[in-house]
Formats: structure tokens, C-alpha cells, sequence
């Protein structure tokens, strides 16, 4: 009976054998599929890319970072222009996310609100927003990264070259409305002014719009009226001061681009913004998985912020000299600018 039991315990085992070759071999581990394309960037910007100003800042920078990785098979870039208007920008942010862009820039500190409220409905798409350190994230919100010019930096240097050439001690300063880096700039060259100069007379006008032109333009004439003979101001809408400050042959001072090119004879420097390594920096992120949390300042520190003189314009020695210790000043931390 023993042997029965056995041979048949043999054939058991045989045939089991036998199945196991004949099945099917179970199918390789499907590798996680790995990111193919170039990286896709949007942005929505206020005013025309080539504004001379805040958004011709950002675009051009855009494309200096896609030149720097490849060309457009590495970097794509899409933009709106021209998007004063909030609800239109809001509009545009939330197509570009629908879309499928990695990256979704909202240029403009007008924006925030849209942003908080659009960017929860996109958990996975990277947003930025500026000029801003606001990333939402008391909020419970994780896929905003935040950018801001510390603009007052520059306004301070600036401010120190235009009271060493002012003849008649009258400055005068044009902004939009007193937020964002607008603010910062003007009170950082009011600043800047007055430490160089304590009784020099400082007078700053806000127009209330980041876009009229001809407002602007009537600041100016306002300011000159009044004696200034150097001027500076911040936002897009400061092509209508500077035809002013041409035709009255006033002193400018750029900010946020360089302005040498609308009026040569009379620009004497502009402060640029260098956000080139700010977008990189996005870009390596969002590639590691980080789609937000970060914010990001441009400093003469971290080189984000420079100062830009006219070639044709002949800045005295001793004026860049001092222009010079103020920005080493403001590297060391031996001069804080307060705005």
C-alpha cells in the first residue's frame, strides 16, 4: 500500500512540474515612465513685453534662461501681454494650468488674489507670483513659489548719484501706487538722496495707475515746475515722464530695465532686474518634484539687482566711486535700507 501511495505521489509531483514549465513566464516589472518634452512655461504679464520696465524684465530673462538650456526643444515659452485688467489675467493663468504647463507665472503683484484662488484647483502645476514673499502656504496652499526685487537696494544707489548731480538739490520721484517694489524703489532713492545730501528737498508724487501714460507724463511736467532737476520713477507707464524729462533736458534715473535707449541724452543709469537665476531655480525644482513653497529676492548680493550706466552719459569718477562703496555698503550690511 506504502508503495502505491508513493508512486503516486511521484506522479503528483511530476505533473506539477510539468504545468510550471509549460505556464506562461509572468510579465517583466512596467518601468515608471519618465517626463519626455521640453518644459513649458507661461506667464501673464501686465504690460507689453518690450514695456522697457517690469515685464520686459521677466521676458527677457525667460528667454535668456531657454537660450542657456537649448532653445525651444528644451524650454517652451507661452505669454499673455497686456493684462491690466485682473479678471482677463486671471482667465489666462487658469488656461495655461488647464493646459498642462509646468510652470504658470503670474507677473504682477495685482495678481495675488486670483493666484491663492486659482492654484488650489491645480495641485500638481507649479505657479509663481511677484513681487511678493507670499507663497500661500499658511493658507494650505503648496504649488506657489514667490519672487521680489528688493528694489530699494538700487533706489538707494540711485539716489546717492542723482543728489551728487543735481545743481538746483530738488529730486523729484513718480510711482504708480504705494505697493510691491514701487514702493520699495521710491523710498530706497528718497534714502539714498538724503543720506548723500540731508538738505536736499525730496518730492514724490504717486499717479494711481500702473498704465497711464499721460498721467506720468504730467507728473513730471508737475515736478519740474517745482524746480527738480533729476528725476526717477518706477512702473510702466514712466515713458510719458521720460519724454518729458527729454524735452525739458531733466536727468533720469531707470528702474526695473534699462531705459539708456528711450532718451540717451539724458539717462544716466538704470537699475536692472536679473531674474534669471529665480526661474532657474523654479525650473530645477519643479523638475526634483518641489512645485512651490520657495520665495526668492533679488539683491546686489546674489547679483539679481545691477545698476546699468549709460556708455554716452559721462558719470564723474568720484560719483561712481561713491556709487560703488554704496552697493559694497549694502552687501556688507554697513548700510540698511529701511523702505
Amino acid at each position: 500500500m506504502k508503495s502505491v501511495l508513493f508512486r503516486v505521489g511521484l506522479l503528483a509531483a511530476a505533473v506539477t512540474l510539468l504545468v510550471a514549465a509549460c505556464a506562461p513566464a509572468a510579465p517583466a516589472a512596467t518601468p515608471t515612465a519618465v517626463a519626455t518634452g521640453p518644459f513649458k512655461i507661461a506667464i501673464v504679464m501686465p504690460s507689453a513685453k518690450n514695456d522697457y520696465a517690469f515685464s520686459q524684465s521677466i521676458y527677457e530673462a525667460l528667454l535668456s534662461v531657454q537660450k542657456d538650456m537649448g532653445g525651444e526643444s528644451k524650454l517652451q515659452i507661452a505669454y499673455s501681454e497686456n493684462l491690466f485688467n485682473v479678471p482677463d489675467a486671471a482667465a489666462a493663468l487658469r488656461d495655461y494650468a488647464t493646459k498642462g504647463y509646468n510652470l504658470v507665472i503670474a507677473h504682477g503683484s495685482q495678481y495675488g488674489t486670483s493666484l491663492q484662488q486659482i492654484a488650489p484647483d491645480f495641485p500638481k502645476t507649479a505657479f509663481a507670483w511677484g513681487t511678493s514673499l507670499d507663497t500661500f502656504q499658511e493658507d494650505g496652499i503648496n504649488n506657489v513659489f514667490a519672487y521680489q526685487a528688493e528694489a530699494e537696494q538700487g533706489g538707494y544707489v540711485q539716489g546717492v548719484i542723482g543728489a551728487m548731480l543735481s545743481k538746483s538739490g530738488v529730486i523729484g520721484i513718480l510711482g504708480p501706487v504705494e505697493a510691491g517694489d514701487a514702493k520699495l524703489y521710491v523710498d530706497g532713492f528718497k534714502q539714498g538722496v538724503l543720506a548723500t545730501k540731508p538738505d536736499d528737498k525730496v518730492n514724490v508724487t504717486y499717479t494711481g495707475s500702473f498704465s497711464d501714460v499721460s498721467l506720468m507724463a504730467a507728473a513730471a511736467t508737475t515736478q519740474i515746475q517745482n524746480g527738480a532737476d533729476v528725476l526717477t520713477g518706477s512702473s510702466q507707464s514712466v515713458v510719458g515722464a521720460i519724454g518729458v524729462a527729454k524735452e525739458k533736458n531733466v536727468l533720469w534715473f531707470g528702474q526695473q530695465w534699462d531705459q539708456t535707449s528711450l532718451a540717451p541724452s539724458i539717462v544716466v543709469a538704470s537699475q536692472v532686474y536679473d531674474w534669471t537665476g529665480v526661474i532657474k531655480d523654479m525650473i530645477d525644482s519643479v523638475q526634483k518634484g518641489v512645485v512651490g513653497g520657495k520665495a526668492y529676492n533679488l539683491t546686489f548680493k546674489n547679483n539679481g539687482l545691477v545698476i546699468k550706466y549709460n556708455p554716452d552719459f559721462n558719470v564723474p569718477a568720484e560719483v561712481k566711486s561713491a556709487a560703488d562703496a554704496a552697493i559694497q555698503g549694502i552687501k556688507d550690511g554697513k548700510i540698511t535700507v529701511n523702505p
